[in-house]
């Protein structure tokens, strides 16, 4: 059996790490270097770092970010945010990135996916999907969450796949921030419909968030930030009570 994998997610705005609800309302959570350090340290299974304003000031990753992170931690580390190109991936691997999570590149160029997944491998390629339900349809939004698409979650989510994506990272707008629990209907509906690791993303507030999301919405691995970066929720402890719930992770 595959174990299940948690994932502290920093989303960097102007060098911090920043937390919203619902993709707004921004507040300081820490130095993200600072932060990385301490995840991989205290059993965190995966890291991921998102500049997530790069798109909309249409700018690259930040490079020297990342560098910095990539010397504080051992455990895998995915990078995301203003990413467009073969050459940017390129550059972000060499900084010490071990995968790259593409979002509004791939639905503006679908092509990139293919592109990235062909020089690089599918297990570098993460594509990111941040999709709000609305009158009951799942609808993809780009640009951090700001313009809605006309492409529907699960359509979407088998296209990269089909087009070479080695994972999902799915965040419901809906539960984002809120801890109210992760979209579970769409994850299981999504682990339905692709045959890729997904992440859930949104939601994540309690313990028993995280066995829901890996029992019922049949999740490979669980996103969080801000349970994380407060203190709300201790990584070991979260995989101790895992382990009771019969749900291999590792320690």
């Amino acid at each position: 059996m595959l174990t299940k994998r948690i994932v502290p997610c920093l989303d960097i705005k102007n060098g911090r790490t920043v937390k919203g609800v619902n993709f707004v309302d921004l507040r300081d959570a820490g130095d993200p270097v600072v932060l990385a350090k301490q995840y991989a340290e205290l059993g965190a299974d995966e890291l991921v770092f998102l500049d997530i304003s790069a798109t909309l000031e249409g700018r690259k990753t930040m490079h020297d970010m990342v560098l910095k992170v990539a010397e504080q931690v051992n455990i895998p580390f995915t990078v995301g945010g203003g990413i467009s190109s073969v050459e940017d991936v390129d550059d972000l691997l060499h900084c010490g990135a071990d995968k790259v999570s593409i979002n509004s590149s791939a639905i503006k160029r679908p092509e990139l996916v293919n592109e990235l997944s062909n020089k690089f491998g599918s297990q570098c390629v993460v594509v990111a999907i941040d999709a709000k339900q609305i009158d009951n349809k799942w609808i993809v939004h780009l640009a951090g969450g700001t313009i809605p698409t006309e492409l529907n979650l699960f359509d979407w989510a088998k296209e990269v796949e089909q087009r070479g994506a080695g994972e999902i990272l799915f965040t419901s707008m809906n539960n984002d921030g809120t801890k109210a629990g992760f979209a579970n209907d769409a994850l299981v509906k999504l682990a339905n419909t692709v045959n890729i690791p997904i992440i859930a993303s949104g939601g994540a507030g309690t313990v028993q968030h995280f066995v829901d999301t890996f029992k019922i919405g049949k999740a490979d691995a669980a996103l969080a930030a801000s349970v994380f970066h407060f203190g709300e929720i201790e990584i070991l402890e979260l995989k101790k009570e895992l382990r009771k719930q019969n749900i291999e992770v590792r320690l």
